[in-house]
């Protein structure tokens, strides 16, 4: 299956000059939608994975069926101030000031075995932000796992040496 196919990009969206690549016609389609996630189970299921990370919010999507389908553990990473109890935070830099993500401290146990998933990489910032969480846990992190990538931004670079896995990628465009 042609994954790329059953994305919709639109142009000029949000700003003018960017292209948006929309994953909500992925995941409306069935058979997509299963791809995708079955792609991921089969990558992972002999990988002795603890726990997957999602982030905030498609990374909920297919990392929540991702860690259902493994039987193991699903820890969100959220905007701040979207979790109860202690978390750890991490701010990072936007195109125009930050953010701040947050993980539960006790989400992850040191030497847990952990694989990050969101729906898209592009300039890296999120998940950035999210690979110094989980490693500030002292979490193994295997690698972070992606639909898609937009390798001209060079989102690779802020993630301090993960490995990356991206189905899709969109290049030049």
């Amino acid at each position: 299956m042609n994954l790329k196919e059953t994305i919709r990009s639109i142009p000029d969206w949000p700003i003018e000059g960017v292209v948006f690549r929309d994953l909500t016609t992925l995941m409306q389609n069935p058979k997509s939608f299963a791809y995708a996630c079955d792609l991921l189970y089969d990558r992972y299921k002999d990988k002795g994975i603890d726990k997957i990370v999602g982030i905030d919010a498609r990374g909920f999507v297919f990392g929540g069926v991702v860690a259902y389908k493994l039987g193991i553990g699903f820890v969100p990473v959220r905007k701040k101030g979207k979790l109860p109890g202690s978390t750890i935070q991490e701010t990072y830099a936007l195109e125009y000031g930050t953010d701040t993500l947050e993980i539960h401290e006790d989400a992850i146990s040191p030497g847990e075995k952990v694989v990050i998933v969101d729906d898209l990489i592009a300039t890296g910032g999120t998940v950035g932000a999210a690979v110094k969480l989980v490693k500030n846990l002292g979490a193994d992190l295997l690698e972070c796992a992606f639909v898609v990538e937009l390798p001209d931004l060079k989102g690779r670079d802020q993630i301090d040496g993960c490995p990356v896995f991206a189905m899709v990628e969109f290049e030049g465009d």
